[in-house]
């Protein structure tokens, strides 16, 4: 299993960053989702599914999204996801946002990825936490890029 908690200031208003991760914004930031379509409940609430499909070099990936937790106060926000993506990895990731002022806001991003059968636990013994660390810090600046942006 790979486990990561980062953090970082962005120089943005909460709201603003908070709107990066709606259904109609989640592209901005994870430009691998191909598709993105509510299939049960509501955006927002927990319990809500999402169907996504995400794109890995040629192959394309569908899969649930459920959301297990969701947040949204003045000063707070936060969102957690998990799903399975090829029958092989059991992903669970959270975004939490803090208001640091009306201009600053903390970004926190954590997360695991569990191998479910023997190839996506052999396949994770395999993958470095070096190339891990890469790609959430490269998420990250991302969101960061995203959020400094004057309009959507």
């Amino acid at each position: 299993m790979i486990q990561w908690k980062e953090e970082m200031t962005i120089k943005a208003n909460i709201e603003k960053v908070w709107e990066l991760f709606s259904d109609k914004n989640i592209k901005k930031i994870m430009p691998k989702v191909e598709e993105h379509k509510l299939v049960e409940k509501m955006e927002g609430e927990v319990g809500a599914k999402h169907q996504q499909k995400y794109r890995e070099g040629k192959r394309v990936e569908t899969y649930i999204v459920e959301t297990l937790a969701y947040e949204d106060y003045e000063s707070k926000k936060l969102k957690k996801i998990a799903f399975v993506l090829g029958n092989a990895f059991e992903i669970t990731l959270t975004f939490t946002l803090v208001k640091v002022d009306d201009m600053h806001t903390k970004f926190i991003y954590e997360g695991q990825n569990k191998g479910v059968n023997f190839v996506g636990r052999a396949m994770l013994k395999l993958s470095s936490q070096k190339n891990n660390n890469q790609v959430v810090q490269k998420f990250m600046e991302l969101v960061e890029q995203e959020a400094m942006r004057s309009t959507y």
